[in-house]
């Protein structure tokens, strides 16, 4: 099944990108699509990266002298010196590189300076809802979230496991980021029981069995390699005591809930609430960075426990959106949103529900979900 991705066409500016996104979100298979006949240097496959680790100037010989068009190096990462190569024959033949990525971080935290500003960066996110058209149904993706393979796969489920399974193998292990896997993996299983909620570093490392410093390193290996975000409180100009803790979530819903460990005594709302706002989330990160928006995603807890699950901040204005699973709404589901509307007159605020018809309450919009996913620019 074939997408039309909204990241644009970056070939068109005609200079050198990167292209991050996490493993799956189908970056290998656009510029597949889009550019067959360009040089193509995949390092996950061994016959290029064993050679190019041991001597990154090898590239030079996997470009053809007279090549002049576009050449791509997949998964550039793995070998960061591969970056002072690209510089140089950026500089020296005007060639046009596509970087492709599963972590800017990694780089940065190893001293390459991303060739200098001569490379615009570019991320890819799972699919969209206005990606997928017709094909968008809400409640698959709330089970099985957005990565391009599983739309094709006859077996979501399977995918999504054996695709945590070799995330947890290729990446973390072979790129040594952890020595124990298993303690890893209990503490990815910790962790998403806390998908939605303000971090408690302590109580996950407890839960994983790990010491607080261990666990606050896997929490920077998520943030690397993509797979994770941790939203901030919106606390500009605050007028009320709010709490500290940024709020945890994997970055696709079907990934968290294959993670997320289930039992007898797990409710539905305790996975499909967590799921839901994950979807929403993982639809607003991408938008925003397709379209340039420039918001600075946020979420709003006051000591008093009132929160607003997303606030959005940039130059087009102020937006704040709770997101509900209920059919119906009443006075209590638009509180926060206008105990928040007091403080900041200027913002937008948007209700998005498991209804069927737009609705007002209490002078706040709600939307159907489905609905407002398919037309993000409305509410943004």
């Amino acid at each position: 099944m074939e997408f039309k991705r909204l990241l644009g066409d970056p070939l068109d500016a005609g200079r050198s990108f990167f292209l991050f996104g996490s493993r799956g979100t189908g970056k290998t298979t656009w510029l597949r699509r889009r550019m067959p006949e360009a040089p193509f240097i995949n390092l996950l496959r061994s016959d290029f990266y064993g050679p190019l680790s041991a001597e990154p100037g090898r590239i030079r010989n996997l470009v053809p002298r007279g090549h002049q068009g576009w050449v791509v190096i997949d998964e550039v990462q793995r070998i960061p010196a591969l970056l002072n190569e690209v510089h140089d024959l950026i500089e020296s033949r005007g060639l046009k590189f596509i970087l492709t990525g599963s972590s800017a971080r990694t780089l940065r935290r190893k001293g390459v300076n991303l060739l200098a500003g001569r490379a615009r960066t570019y991320f890819m996110h799972p699919l969209t809802a206005m990606e997928q058209e017709d094909a968008f149904d809400l409640g698959r993706s709330v089970r099985f979230g957005h990565l391009p393979a599983r739309f094709s796969d006859p077996d979501p489920r399977r995918y999504l496991k054996d695709y945590v399974q070799t995330y947890l193998r290729e990446e973390v292990m072979q790129e040594g980021l952890t020595r124990n896997i298993g303690h890893f993996a209990r503490f990815l299983e910790a962790a998403s029981l806390s998908q939605g909620q303000p971090l408690n570093i302590s109580g996950i490392a407890r839960d994983a069995q790990v010491s607080r410093a261990t666990t606050e390193n896997y929490f920077s290996i998520l943030d690397d390699l993509l797979l994770a975000v941790r939203l901030p409180v919106f606390s500009r100009r605050a007028r009320r005591k709010l709490i500290s803790q940024q709020k945890f979530y994997f970055f696709d819903a079907g990934v968290f809930r294959t993670i997320r460990p289930v039992g007898p005594l797990d409710s539905e709302a305790e996975i499909d609430g967590p799921a839901l706002e994950t979807l929403v989330l993982q639809e607003l990160r991408a938008a925003n960075d397709y379209r340039a928006w420039g918001y600075q995603i946020h979420y709003w807890r006051t000591r008093a426990h009132l929160e607003v699950d997303f606030v959005l901040y940039g130059p087009r204005g102020l937006v704040a959106i709770e997101v509900k699973r209920s059919r119906q709404l009443h006075s209590a589901d638009t509180r926060s949103l206008r105990e928040f509307r007091k403080d900041y007159p200027i913002a937008r605020c948007w209700v998005l529900y498991g209804g069927n018809h737009e609705l007002e309450l209490d002078g706040i919009t709600a939307i159907p979900l489905e609905r407002a996913l398919r037309d993000l620019g409305r509410i943004l």
